[in-house]
């Protein structure tokens, strides 16, 4: 399987697992856009990861969290 930006949810929940010690409420987006083309399946254009993906993706980990 490969993420793409549109596959928020995903992201979110990879993101929670191997990111425990961050609280989501508190990064900021260079920092979430960098850990997301981390993310071993991830393979989408970086370009592509704008301010919009981003808020929708920090969303769903807090969601996540709670």
């Amino acid at each position: 399987m490969s993420l793409k930006w549109t596959d928020v949810l995903e992201i979110a929940i990879q993101l929670a697992e191997s990111k425990p010690e961050v609280d989501p409420r508190y990064i900021n987006f260079v920092d979430l856009h960098s850990w997301v083309l981390e993310l071993p399946e991830f393979s989408d254009d970086p370009q592509r990861g704008g301010e919009k993906v981003l808020e929708a993706i920090q969303s769903a980990w807090i969601e996540e969290l709670d």
